[in-house]
């Protein structure tokens, strides 16, 4: 019922923004909650014998509903606010006067005026209506002081009654105004968490999608990294056979000597068979690790392994989409670099992406300059032991990075990349996963010569 007669005055042009009604439905169940309990005052006049009190307060209740359709109608929420603090300001002063002055309940209200105008205003209004407040109870004092104390309208007999309605009155009226505000205050809460869970689980799913986007980037690699050591195990696998082959005619002739040796040269082949076998195994597990959600699982990890894997497979991936690609591609590990904890998938993730922006950057000055034979498209990953951290640094020889986006290559979403060929969330989720390691990533570059990607995170990371 309260529900519908709030959304009754709703105007209907307002916006359907939550916060926005919000304030609105606040504004609004202040005004009925005021009108209601002038209302229910005029009894308490009649009362008391005070008549003018009682047509005082029913015209408060008009206005109170006469300024409500004005807003719903049009009006301004703040003229309309500062209207309805203004007639109440008024009739404060009116009831203070026929109930006796400062020692009257009247003037006690008077600091409903500035609460209420925080309730629908804000800071800057009630404090106008701070300063309203002590003026009109300073005018009071002043006048009682100068003049003496002001007449009692009412029936004294009925003084105790009196002052315990009012009192009973005014918490009953505060207590539903706060009421209204902490409902409010709740549902907005209960909002914002729903938002905030929305954005968490939309986060999780574009994370997601951008590491499968990223794992299809190296398909091609893996499957290019695969075919070597399959090849090994398919040859091995053949001599085996040949050999196996020999070995019987071994047996048949009795020669042990024979049999030894090439049961000998068969264990060496099984040997290598398991080794590129192995070799294929990790590569396919390191796939499965790269597109699994994180679990957050430290563990030591060569970082120089890490590297060369993950550069050999962003080349290969991006040479299987683009035949015509083409850049040299170096490396310098220091053969110093301790092992360090790390989560060593999300690790590839950056690297990843920084070594994919490198070949792009490349390609892209090498296209721009296709007149020219005297540009070589160099990408260059090095690793240093700087003692207490290690420093990754992923170099290109591209056109670098204008100066005016710089400050916003790390911000979610920006790319510089045609439409489809990028999310924008790459250097952003690289920069976010670096942090989490306790680390820094810095970019360096020069206009036409390059840029310079540089990692560094601390090696006693728990």
């Amino acid at each position: 019922m309260v529900a519908k007669l709030v959304n009754y005055f709703l105007p209907a042009w307002l916006s359907s923004d939550t916060d926005n009604l919000r304030t609105e439905r606040i504004f609004i169940s202040v005004l009925l909650i005021a009108a209601l309990s002038d209302l229910l005052g005029i009894n308490l006049a009649i009362e008391i014998n005070i008549a003018v009190l009682a047509y005082l307060l029913f015209a408060n209740a008009a206005i109170n509903i006469l300024l409500l359709y004005l807003y719903k109608n049009g009006l301004s929420k703040t003229v309309a606010a500062h209207l309805f603090l203004s007639q109440h300001a008024v009739s404060f002063l009116i009831q203070a006067y026929f109930q006796g002055g400062l020692m009257a309940p009247a003037p006690a209200a008077f600091f409903l005026l500035p609460a209420v105008a925080m309730l629908i205003l804000g800071k800057k209004p009630a404090v106008w209506w701070v300063i309203i407040s002590v003026m009109m109870t300073t005018i009071f004092l002043i006048y009682e002081s100068a003049i003496g104390p002001l007449q009692i309208g009412y029936d004294q007999e009925k003084q105790r009654m009196f002052f315990f309605s009012s009192l009973v009155g005014t918490n009953v009226t505060i207590f539903f105004i706060l009421l209204v505000y902490e409902n409010s205050k709740n549902r907005a809460l209960e909002s914002v968490q729903k938002k905030n869970a929305d954005l968490i689980a939309t986060q999780s799913q574009l994370i997601q999608s951008e590491k499968m986007a990223s794992l299809g980037e190296l398909t091609a690699g893996i499957a290019h990294e695969i075919q070597n050591p399959l090849n090994f195990v398919n040859n091995f696998s053949e001599v085996n056979m040949e050999l196996i082959s020999e070995l019987k005619e071994e047996l048949d002739a009795g020669n042990l000597e024979d049999i030894k040796a090439i049961a000998n040269d068969i264990a060496i082949n099984e040997e290598k068979i398991l080794h590129h076998g192995k070799r294929a195994d990790a590569i396919v597990k390191g796939m499965l690790q790269h597109s699994r959600t994180n679990n957050g699982q430290k563990e030591l990890t060569d970082i120089n392994v890490l590297c060369d894997e993950y550069l050999r497979l962003a080349f290969h991936g991006i040479r299987a989409k683009d035949n015509s690609f083409n850049a040299d591609f170096k490396t310098e590990f220091d053969a110093f670099l301790p092992e360090i904890n790390t989560i060593p998938q999300d690790i590839g993730r950056v690297l990843l992406n920084l070594i994919n922006n490198a070949f792009y950057a490349v390609a892209e000055k090498k296209r721009s300059m296709a007149e020219l034979d005297n540009y070589e498209p160099t990408v260059t990953i090095s690793t240093k032991n700087l003692i207490e951290s290690i420093e990754i640094s992923v170099k290109d020889n591209g056109n670098g990075i204008p100066e005016e986006i710089m400050n916003k290559i790390f911000q979610p979403f920006f790319t510089t990349k045609p439409t489809g060929q990028g999310t924008g969330l790459g250097l952003s989720l690289a920069y976010d996963i670096v942090k989490a390691h306790g680390g820094e990533l810095i970019v360096e570059t020069e206009q036409g010569k390059g840029s310079v990607f540089i990692i560094q995170i601390p090696i006693k990371y728990y």
